[in-house]
C-alpha cells in the first residue's frame, strides 16, 4: 500500500524553497507589492534572502528568548537521537520565521521540506508529502493559518501519533486504511495565531513569538549583509539604514540594496550617513521607516475620521486596500511604535500621528487619548 502511494506522489510535485517563495508572492494578499518598506516578500527578494540567510543558529542575529528555547529543544532531540517537538513560530512577515525553520533543520542535520498552506489543495497534496518524508526530517508548512479545514484534519494524527488515516473507496464500499510515517517535525509559521484552530495548536509542544528587532540588532544584520554583498559601509551608514527598517531584517536587507545603488552611481560607493540619508529621502522613507502608504493610512485617520475610532473594513476601502494586508502589514508596526490603537471601535490615530503631522488635535480628540 505504501508503494502505492509513493508512485501517487510521484504525481504531486514538492516545492523547492525557491519555487515556494514565488509561490507565496503570487498568493499574497498585498496587492502593493512594490512597496520597499512593506514586510511582504516581493519578486526581486528571493535570490538575496537566499543569499543573506543565516544557516545555523549562532549566526542567526536577535530573538534571544527564541534563539534560547530552540537551542535546548535542538539539543535535547540530538542527545535523544529522536525527531524534535514540532515547533509553531508566529509573529508579523519578515522577522525570520523561514529562516529559522531552516537553521532548525540545518542544526539537527536532517533533510528541509517548505511549502506553503495555500498551495495545499487537495488531500493528495499533503499525503504525498508526509509518506514520502525521511526519518527525522523537517516539514515546514508557512501561512498555516490558511490550511484548509480538511488537510487540517489529516495532520492531526500524523502531527500526535505518526499516523495516517486514508480512504479508500467511496460509499457504502469505503475503508479506511492507516499508514505508518516515519517520525518528523513540523514547523508552522503564521503571522496571525489567533487563526490556528485550538486542536491543531495543541499539536504544537513549541510555541515562540518572534518580535519586531531593535535599532542595534538590525544595525549588525545591516553590516553582516553589506559584507556578504560587498558593499562597503560604515557604522554611521548602517545605523542610518537600521533606525528606518520598521524593526524587520526583510525590509532593512530591501533598502541597503537601493541605497547601495543609489551609493554606487551618486556617491563614491561607500554608504556612509550622508549617503544612506539622501538615498533614503529620494525614496521617501522618512526617520521612522513611514512611506506614502503609511502616511496616507494616518492621515485617513487623523482628517477624514477626526482621529477615528474607524473600521478596518471602511480605511480598506477609502485605501482601496484588502482589510488583511491592512491588518497584518501596516498595522503592526504603527501599533509597535505607538502611532496607532486598536479599540472595540476600531483603529485611532493617537498623539504621536498628531505631532508626527504637525496637526493640533481638536479638544474631542485628545479626550481619545
Amino acid at each position: 500500500m505504501r508503494s502505492a502511494w509513493n508512485n501517487c506522489a510521484a504525481q504531486h510535485f514538492v516545492l523547492p524553497s525557491e519555487a515556494v517563495a514565488t509561490a507565496k508572492n503570487n498568493l499574497d494578499l498585498n496587492k502593493n507589492r512594490e512597496r520597499l518598506v512593506s514586510a511582504a516578500p516581493v519578486e526581486d527578494d528571493s535570490s538575496f534572502e537566499l543569499k543573506l540567510r543565516p544557516q545555523r543558529l549562532a549566526e542567526f542575529i536577535g530573538q534571544k528568548k527564541v534563539k534560547e528555547n530552540l537551542a535546548v529543544a535542538i539539543e535535547a532531540a540530538r542527545s535523544r537521537g529522536e525527531a524534535m517537538d514540532h515547533v509553531l513560530l508566529y509573529g508579523p512577515p519578515g522577522l525570520g520565521k523561514t529562516t529559522l525553520a531552516n537553521i532548525i533543520a540545518n542544526e539537527l542535520g536532517v533533510h528541509f521540506q517548505p511549502t506553503a498552506a495555500p498551495l495545499l489543495q487537495i488531500k493528495g497534496d499533503l499525503t504525498a508529502i508526509i509518506t514520502n518524508m525521511q526519518e527525522k526530517q523537517v516539514l515546514f508548512i508557512d501561512e498555516i493559518h490558511r490550511l484548509q479545514p480538511v488537510l487540517e484534519e489529516l495532520l492531526y494524527s500524523a502531527l500526535e501519533d505518526y499516523k495516517l488515516d486514508i480512504i479508500i473507496g467511496q460509499g457504502p464500499s469505503a475503508r479506511t486504511h492507516t499508514l505508518e510515517v516515519k517520525p518528523f517535525t513540523f514547523v508552522g509559521a503564521t503571522t496571525r495565531a489567533g487563526l490556528i484552530s485550538a486542536p491543531l495548536r495543541a499539536r504544537f509542544g513549541i510555541v515562540l513569538r518572534l518580535e519586531f528587532y531593535t535599532p542595534e540588532d538590525l544595525q549588525v544584520i545591516v553590516e553582516r549583509s553589506a559584507e556578504i554583498l560587498g558593499v562597503e559601509i560604515d557604522d554611521a551608514g548602517a545605523r542610518e539604514i537600521a533606525s528606518r527598517s520598521r524593526g524587520t531584517p526583510r525590509i532593512a536587507n530591501r533598502l541597503l540594496r537601493r541605497v547601495r545603488d543609489y551609493a554606487q552611481v551618486r556617491g563614491a560607493g561607500k554608504i556612509d550617513e550622508p549617503t544612506a540619508k539622501a538615498a533614503l529621502e529620494m525614496l521617501e522613507v522618512d526617520q521612522y521607516g513611514f512611506d506614502e502608504v503609511d502616511r496616507r493610512l494616518l492621515l485617513t485617520i487623523i482628517e477624514k475620521y477626526q482621529g477615528g475610532p474607524v473600521g478596518v473594513n471602511t480605511l480598506a476601502a477609502v485605501l482601496a486596500e484588502e482589510p488583511d494586508a491592512i491588518e497584518e502589514i501596516y498595522e503592526p508596526f504603527l501599533m509597535q511604535i505607538g502611532f496607532l490603537n486598536r479599540t472595540p471601535r476600531g483603529r485611532v490615530a493617537t498623539q504621536l500621528a498628531y505631532e508626527y503631522f504637525k496637526i493640533t488635535p481638536s479638544r474631542r480628540q485628545s479626550s481619545l487619548f
